[in-house]
């Protein structure tokens, strides 16, 4: 057999554009290379500049170069009988037809198989399966990105990778394979290595462990509590904290020689085991570089093992946690002179139920789409991989969420110790090692979605450290309030029944027919009277969906999100008149809907006492689990319908120019400090909550009052202020320009546009790009995107833009670190969590000052309770709201204390108005200037040449 591994650059992606370089490796069946065909070839016309850009070829190299039909000459006789191999492989395949069909020749029909599938569906935990990312995973030498040949040698090798791989499986996991696929080349090259398998005498000597037909690297978590390392119980007794800094100090010394105390995080150490030790809670803010999350760590270790107390650890996302999880935890066993007990704890819906998944891939037909049965494989070997069952290591594609979300753990379908895979459950294995570790590392979604589930998810703690501080209220508020999309309910009811055939509800009418019980018929008859009725029930949805659509569309006093939603308030006691249509219409949905949801409870409850089948009580379980997620949006829709309660904060957010999917019904609370207070600082005896961004002018009176803190009572409460380690002065310049045209409103005008085009434009090309430009809202980012392009035509720099190029931060990430040579324009998300250290970023520009829409429903109903208490809204709100954010997105350029840049500052208010220097003086002390915008280049070309060895102190 001969593989043949084929890449093609071409001038696009259209039927109209042209082949520009053929790359062929051919490899027999032992994979080794015995020919090679690299080739440029001649297009009808010339390349476009942004090919050009992407793969360094240009008209000079192709214009020698062979035309297409006599390449096609040489390469015919090599495919023959080959099987063909691409990364993305339906892409050059269809080049090659093309070509051929041009030429006169006849299409390429053999087998084709594409390795981006196979990485997919062997290796689930990449992070990327972007041809050059994968590569550098596999530390394969591919140094050409977007050329031919370089493209084709690293797929060859991953093609070879990807076999080796599938040969190591468990003979389980290929007769799975096979099962779950379709009837195309992959499914035949599946079947091929599993009749090679089959007819081997070799056994498996792998370390699986088999349960259920499923081989999987994970065994039984156990109840009982293990001792600690050599026995020793209390690891601290006697020892004192500055013993055991001592101790802390020369575990890093022995691991890197060079370790040199930060003074900052000294104190941070200090502040937060005082705060534990005298059971009051702490605010502190530690600037970038001081090791905040070890900040809080070690001191937190030292206490909950020393004290038996069990510390939670809260951070802003799960991404965070994995940080905690893959780089400080391990360091600190590393470090630390004890052994401790450290969990990561997610919400229950991050862990794969492991009865569901089997009751799924099991029931997948032949109407099962590629898509469905791509994940199913990705996940049974990943199960042979995974110790913790966390859809976090797994890298879904395009809708592998949706096949998630029907086999992830919940509470409502869980059949606990009743379930077969009750010892191998992930989450109850997650939820028993929480109960017994000294720290748990969880998140703030699940920190506030256990206090609405009355503290029955994470175990009884009384000591708290909440890292991203900032970000408390936000998610506060969205927990503690509501939000119901237009899918929230249709896919639901599809997952409940789709059609007559499709759905759980069709399942169990199935299931039923061969079981004895006497009701059968009663129940059939049941279901079918049920089962069309979601129809009728998906029908009055949409229609409530229509006119709130129609009501936001015809609404001109609404205001808008950062990423271009308009939104629409609506005032309990001045609902607007259209109001009563809908009302109407949800009436008729609750009234159905609640009939529905009556005769499912019944039957359901009947079916689990008179039928004994496991497998439909599984069924039964799931199908209790989704008819009360029914019923709670069933109760969601009615309480945003109604809008009566004064305390809340109703509005509709929707897409203007996309049709009613885009609809979302938001319910959340206008102030939730007095919740914050009443569930962490009144209930809990240390709560500490850190950030880098939590003081406006050194002061944290505004975070206070946002997160129900009284500050008063100094007993209680204490807050720290920790310079960041680096020196400001010498690292950052952030530059100011005078006389810049204002800018008002969420699109810039064309005299500011104007000037903020020519002006990024000269910087980036000073900068080689490697520039961040951080806007307000989308509108305006949109506006700057293509003007860019154009002014930076010819220069080999690049433009990136949020929701343009992709609307995966993470992505867009990876590729500005991968391509240097780019100007990445971001909003929202791009503010914080992004950390691009080096010199991938040396240029940081802040197109307005990060104010909140005014007029967005929340800020508003914020800033009336302000008024109405004779405050100002303005200085008490949207000034603090807006330094707080900006100093997230200072906080981009510099890293570490070898970074050095410039940040410019394009919206001048920040020295014309009276409140500017609140933002100016929360920064940590760069040095600052204005000047005319035509002196910024060489200003930035003389500070960027400045030696920089100040930057490198300690």
């Amino acid at each position: 057999m001969i593989y043949a591994v084929l890449d093609l650059e071409t001038t696009g992606t259209s039927t109209e554009d042209e082949i520009i370089q053929v790359g062929l490796v051919l490899m027999d069946e032992e994979f080794n290379v015995f020919q090679t065909l690299n080739s440029f070839v001649r297009p009808s016309g010339p390349i476009p500049v942004f090919i050009t850009q992407l793969t360094g070829i240009d008209d000079a190299m192709v214009a020698d170069a062979p035309e297409p039909d006599d390449l096609l000459l040489e390469m015919i006789p090599l495919l023959q009988d080959a099987v063909l191999i691409g990364h993305n492989v339906s892409f050059d395949a269809g080049f090659l037809n093309m070509a051929l069909d041009r030429a006169g020749y006849s299409p390429f029909d053999g087998r084709k198989l594409d390795t981006v599938e196979l990485l997919r569906m062997l290796y689930p935990s990449l992070s990327s399966y972007q041809l050059g990312a994968v590569s550098e995973q596999f530390g394969i030498r591919h140094d050409q990105h977007h050329r031919a040949d370089s493209d084709a040698m690293a797929t060859a090798i991953l093609f070879a990778e990807c076999v080796k791989k599938l040969r190591s499986l468990p003979l389980l996991t290929l007769q799975r394979f096979v099962m779950l696929s379709a009837d195309n080349d992959l499914g035949w090259l599946l079947r091929e290595e599993l009749a090679l398998r089959e007819a081997s005498t070799a056994l498996d000597t792998d370390s699986h462990r088999y349960f259920r037909q499923f081989a999987m690297k994970a065994g039984e978590w156990t109840e009982e509590e293990p001792p600690r390392d050599e026995g020793n119980e209390k690891p601290l007794e006697g020892v004192s904290f500055e013993d055991y800094l001592e101790q802390v100090r020369e575990g890093f010394t022995a691991l890197f020689p060079d370790y040199e105390e930060r003074e900052a995080q000294q104190t941070m150490f200090r502040e937060v085991n005082d705060a534990f030790e005298n059971n009051r809670h702490l605010l502190i803010e530690a600037g970038t570089g001081t090791g905040k999350s070890l900040g809080y760590l070690i001191p937190s270790l030292y206490f909950g093992v020393k004290n038996e107390r069990k510390i939670v650890v809260s951070t802003h996302t799960i991404n965070l946690q994995e940080q905690l999880r893959q780089r400080d935890l391990p360091l600190l066993r590393q470090v630390l002179p004890f052994d401790f007990r450290a969990s990561v704890f997610k919400g229950r819906g991050n862990y794969i139920c492991l009865r569901k998944f089997e009751t799924k891939i099991q029931s997948l037909d032949f109407a099962a789409t590629a898509e469905e049965r791509q994940t199913a494989s990705q996940m049974v070997v990943w199960l042979g991989e995974t110790e913790t069952g966390d859809q976090e290591e797994i890298n879904f594609g395009n809708r592998g969420g949706e096949f998630w979300n029907t086999v992830s753990s919940d509470a409502d379908s869980c059949l606990n110790r009743a379930c077969p895979w009750f010892k191998r459950c992930f989450y109850h294995r997650a939820k028993q090692e929480a109960n017994l570790a000294d720290v748990v590392i969880t998140n703030h979604s699940l920190l506030f979605t256990d206090i609405r589930a009355d503290h029955r998810l994470l175990p009884s703690y009384e000591y708290l450290v909440i890292d991203e501080g900032h970000q408390v209220e936000e998610v506060a508020g969205k927990h503690l309030g509501q939000q119901l999309s237009f899918y929230s309910f249709l896919n639901l009811a599809n997952r409940l029944a789709k059609d007559s055939r499709s759905g759980l509800l069709p399942q169990l009418r199935s299931h039923i027919q061969g079981e004895s019980e006497d009701e059968v018929p009663k129940w059939t008859e049941q279901l079918d009277e049920i089962i069309p009725r979601f129809g009728s029930l998906k029908d009055s949805w949409e229609t409530v969906f229509e006119q709130l659509q129609s009501l936001a569309s015809a609404s001109s006093g609404g205001g808008q999100t950062e990423t271009g939603q308009s939104v629409l308030r609506l005032k309990p006691g001045s609902l607007p008149s259209q109001w009563e249509p809908i009302q109407n219409e949800e009436g008729i949905y609750f009234k159905e809907m609640n009939r529905t949801i009556k005769v499912l409870d019944k039957m359901l409850s009947d079916m689990k006492d008179k039928l004994d089948d496991t497998a439909l009580q599984g069924m039964l379980t799931d199908l209790a689990g989704a008819v009360k997620d029914a019923g709670r949006i069933r109760d969601e829709l009615r309480v945003f319908v109604r809008a009566d309660k004064p305390e809340m904060v109703y509005w509709i957010e929707s897409n203007p120019s996309a049709r009613t999917k885009s609809i979302q019904l938001n319910t959340v609370p206008a102030d939730v400090s007095g919740q914050i207070r009443e569930y962490f600082f009144d209930s809990k005896k240390s709560v500490v909550i850190t950030s880098a961004t939590l003081s406006v002018q050194k002061s944290f009176q505004y975070a206070a009052e946002q997160l129900g803190l009284n500050m008063a009572d100094e007993r209680r409460s204490r807050t720290v202020l920790l310079p960041s380690p680096f020196h400001y002065r010498s690292q950052a310049l952030v530059m100011i320009p005078r006389n810049f045209p204002a800018v008002k409103g969420a699109a810039a005008d064309p005299a500011y546009l104007s000037a903020l085009v020519a002006s990024l434009s000269e910087a980036a090309r000073e900068t080689g790009g490697r520039m961040l430009v951080l806007f307000t809202s989308y509108r305006m980012l949109k506006q700057v995107y293509d003007p860019l392009k154009e002014a930076l035509q010819g220069s080999g720099i690049q433009v990136l833009g949020q929701g343009l190029d992709s609307s995966n931060r993470s992505k867009l990430t990876r590729r500005f670190r991968q391509q240097p040579e780019s100007v990445l324009l971001g909003t929202s998300s791009f503010w914080e969590g992004v950390d691009i250290p080096g010199d991938a970023l040396i240029c940081l520009a802040i197109v307005r000052l990060p104010f909140q829409p005014p007029n967005h429903p929340l800020q508003e109903a914020k800033a009336e309770m302000l008024q109405e208490s004779g405050q100002n809204p303005f200085m008490k709100l949207s000034v603090p709201q807006a330094v707080i954010r900006f100093k997230q997105g200072f906080g981009r350029l510099i890293r570490t204390s070898r970074d050095k840049g410039i940040v410019l500052i394009y919206d001048t208010r920040v020295i014309e108005t009276f409140y500017g220097k609140h933002f100016l003086y929360s920064l940590p002390g760069p040095k600052i200037e204005h000047m005319h915008a035509d002196q910024f280049v060489p200003r930035m070309r003389e500070w960027l040449s400045e030696d920089s060895k100040e930057a490198v102190r300690q």
